[in-house]
């Protein structure tokens, strides 16, 4: 389907979808993937009152126009303005940070092709990968044209450097415990 076709479905869809040259899939979530995408950006977004930053929530599309991709990162932080694709206002272009809760039947992707696309957006500085089997949060963080890997584990803070702020790793994993996952 064309990109204007899609954005014509996701209009009217209960469910959101990614997109891809044409390819669409739903984009779901776990209970277990839920509550870690809820405890990351809820420690983010704490973090980054009074700042230029502003985080937003996985209900924002970010469109690769040069790819011809469109998501729905877990959590997207943006400095200053919004900058819309130019073939849909509703989707941003201009990420700071991307975050990504990895799941079983995504985490390929993430690290993968759907990485390659994110390097594509020049405004991209931090990209982040929270495991849901472990305390481990790994960072890649763009230094020039090169993308540099931290990982953080239990005991350990996160250091975004884009957004001038740290963070425990346990302060993500302080989940509630919960009868589903």
């Amino acid at each position: 389907m064309t990109y204007a076709e899609y954005l014509a479905r996701e209009q009217t869809s209960e469910v959101k979808h990614e997109y891809r040259r044409g390819e669409v899939w739903p984009h779901s979530a776990t209970p277990k993937h839920a509550r870690l995408t809820a405890a990351v950006s809820a420690v983010i977004a704490n973090r980054l009152r009074g700042t230029s930053f502003i985080p937003y929530a996985s209900t924002l599309r970010v469109r690769i126009e040069s790819t011809d991709r469109a998501t729905y990162p877990d959590l997207t932080v943006i400095c200053g303005t919004e900058q819309p694709a130019s073939d849909d206002p509703d989707a941003i272009t201009n990420p700071t940070v991307i975050v990504e809760v990895l799941s079983e039947s995504t985490e390929r992707s993430d690290r993968g092709e759907k990485f390659a696309h994110y390097q594509r957006l020049t405004t991209l500085r931090e990209y982040v990968l929270v495991s849901q089997d472990a305390q481990r949060i790994e960072v890649f963080r763009r230094e020039g044209s090169t993308w540099v890997l931290s990982i953080y584990e239990a005991g350990a803070t996160v250091k975004l450097e884009s957004l001038a702020l740290e963070f425990p790793v346990s302060e993500v994993y302080a989940l509630p415990s919960a009868t589903t996952a």
